[in-house]
């Protein structure tokens, strides 16, 4: 049987861009729960104090958490191009290929999908599913779940660099939460290739997967062209320039789900005779989220050992946009709201999960398989909360063991 091949070449949509009504149903429904929002908003906080809060705030995330952030990305990414260009990566891959299909169920190509995004994004595993030499070593059933797969790694090495930034104490937290991303994303591709094996059983015959000439994948790797001082260079210019482009395009997300968050999460910080008050002041809120978090806290406090509910913000924000959930964390720690325990299982999550349902359905539509969406979103959110789970429990162990 011949093994699955994918285009290489893009396809081209000719259909009719959709259009829907001027006026519709759905312009009322949104001018109510944007209208309704923004009174509750200025009721709760006054009006003036309001939009105060919602400036402050936006400009305090950009100053102190994008370019930070960003900073950050610029060195991993300057320092992922070196690993590649040097062949880390290529090594890195020989070692970890051999354990990935009996704890995947995927062949040892799977890898560097896995290494790939880790040091990226999420769709850069859509790049290697496009190239036919990467493919091939895939069976039908199985290219549906590098979607969840490289999801599981999407922004780890930011992530990961930035938790370690925060403070000395948490270094090992996030070493803790890599390891609970790799639980969490062993689960979500597991659960969808059981998925993907019952689709193609009924659409099609099972295709043979030419896994025996793996090691050729792995034995050679291009170079950046002069000597070894210029390829270091034209590396880390290269990769800093990729980790601009990466930090500036979380931009967008940080301060605008960001400060929805903080607004949603934080209460007022002003006190005047007893009772708290608003001042304006950046990160104020109407507390909104703890109130709704405390029915379904005791539930996840013995999942996640989340000390106070506030710290529900960071997993949920993840579900759209790991780099606005970093956002969060600085205001948390600077709160006395997480600990290192919480650190572990925000990096655990935060990389499994990081943003997939804004870019699930895209990245299977680029598989060719969006009539699968659903049941890789489903595995995915099991797949993250198994990875929070993960990581709290070894955290938990590792504090017996060394503290």
């Amino acid at each position: 049987m011949k093994a699955i091949e994918v285009e290489t070449t893009p396809v081209i949509s000719t259909s009719s861009p959709k259009t829907k009504s001027a006026v519709s149903k759905e312009t009322y429904a949104f001018i109510f729960i944007v209208g309704g929002s923004f009174s509750y908003l200025g009721y709760t906080m006054g009006i003036g104090t309001m939009f105060n809060v919602i400036m402050n705030t936006a400009h305090d995330l950009l100053l102190n958490t994008v370019f930070f952030i960003l900073s950050v990305a610029v060195l991993a990414g300057a320092l992922a191009a070196l690993l590649s260009e040097f062949g880390v990566v290529a090594l890195i891959n020989k070692i970890i290929s051999p354990i990935v299909k009996p704890l995947y169920g995927m062949p040892g190509a799977a890898s560097i999908g896995a290494i790939t995004t880790y040091l990226s994004d999420n769709p850069a595993i859509i790049s290697l599913a496009k190239d036919k030499g990467f493919i091939k070593y895939f069976k039908n059933y199985q290219v549906p779940a590098l979607c969840n797969l490289g999801t599981a790694f999407g922004m780890g090495l930011i992530l990961t660099t930035y938790m370690m930034s925060l403070g000395k104490e948490f270094i090992v937290p996030a070493l803790i939460g890599n390891v609970g991303a790799i639980i969490g994303s062993i689960v979500s591709v597991r659960l969808m290739t059981r998925h993907t094996k019952k689709y193609y059983e009924i659409q099609q015959p099972q295709q043979v997967n030419n896994d025996s000439n793996v090691d050729d994948f792995f034995n050679s790797r291009e170079i950046r062209p002069g000597n070894t001082f210029e390829r270091a260079l034209d590396a880390i210019l290269e990769g800093g320039k990729n980790g601009v482009e990466m930090g500036l395009a979380i931009i967008p997300g940080v301060l605008f789900i960001c400060t929805i968050v903080m607004i949603l999460t934080f209460g007022p910080s002003g006190m005047e005779n007893g009772v708290a008050v608003y001042e304006g002041a950046a990160y104020e809120g109407v507390a909104l989220l703890p109130r709704l978090g405390r029915y379904i806290f005791p539930i996840l406090r013995p999942l996640f050992g989340f000390k106070n509910v506030e710290a529900l913000a960071f997993p949920i924000t993840s579900l759209g946009a790991v780099g606005a959930a970093m956002g969060l964390v600085r205001s948390f720690l600077d709160s006395n709201l997480v600990g290192p325990g919480d650190i572990a299982v925000f990096t655990a999550m935060g990389m499994c999960w990081s943003g997939y349902l804004s870019t699930h359905v895209g990245m299977m539509d680029a598989l060719k398989v969006r009539q699968l969406a659903n049941k890789a979103i489903l595995s995915h959110t099991i797949g993250g909360i198994a990875a929070g789970v993960s990581a709290n429990y070894l955290y938990l162990l590792y504090s017996l063991i060394f503290k």
